[in-house]
């Protein structure tokens, strides 16, 4: 599903950021990517969010070779891959329901034809309740349950989350990975970004380690 061939990501005429990134991940599979502040973690989920252009080498997505699509592939790539952001990055001024339904919306798609889908998932991830709520009174939880249930709504083939337990408690951080254990389980290949020490130990998962640009992969 995902392949980096020898990539290599500099911004500017600045140093490597990324050196040589060389792996590949199968689809359905899970992967901690790890590694100290200022390894590259950030810039490894933009490059595989194709939000990003490596410097030097290959990135193949979906069997396609990035480099070689229009803009146009590329946003159509784009639809089946989900991220979640540490930040949430909800809408103030629209209601649970409206910030998980949003990428269908920005599809064209009417409400009628999703509205069941999204109550769906909202019920599925804790927040059937909360649904007419906005985020300024959902809590830190609350929102980071939405932002996973935006992320999915769309039914990605990959999903990538940037720390997405950084901002809650370590009780709240298990039951969020047990939902992604969930969606993987339902065949999204998951990529995610986490430095907490415990989350790595209690949950057996390949490592992507970076370090100093490096990535080395632990079974």
């Amino acid at each position: 599903m995902i392949a980096f061939e020898n990539v290599g990501l500099r911004y500017g005429h600045g140093p490597e950021i990324l050196k040589d990134l060389t792996f590949a991940i199968s689809p359905g599979s899970f992967h901690f990517l790890t590694g100290p502040s200022g390894s590259g973690k950030t810039s490894l989920l933009r490059l595989l969010l194709l939000s990003l252009k490596p410097t030097r080498g290959s990135v193949s997505m979906f069997g396609e070779d990035v480099s070689a699509l229009d803009r146009d592939r590329l946003l159509q790539m784009r639809r089946h891959i989900g991220i979640v952001f540490q930040e949430f990055r909800l809408l103030d001024h629209l209601t649970t329901f409206e910030n998980v339904a949003l990428p269908l919306r920005v599809r064209g798609q009417a409400e009628a034809s999703y509205r069941g889908n999204v109550e769906e998932l909202l019920d599925w991830v804790g927040l059937g309740d909360r649904m007419d709520a906005h985020p300024a009174v959902l809590s830190g939880g609350e929102k980071q349950r939405a932002a996973i249930a935006r992320a999915v709504i769309g039914n990605p083939d990959i999903l990538l989350a940037d720390e997405p337990t950084g901002n809650v408690d370590p009780e709240l951080s298990e039951r969020l990975l047990h939902l992604f254990e969930q969606l993987n389980k339902m065949g999204t290949t998951i990529i995610l970004a986490t430095h907490e020490v415990a989350l790595l130990d209690k949950f057996a998962y390949p490592r992507m380690l970076l370090n100093e640009g490096e990535l080395t992969i632990h079974e």
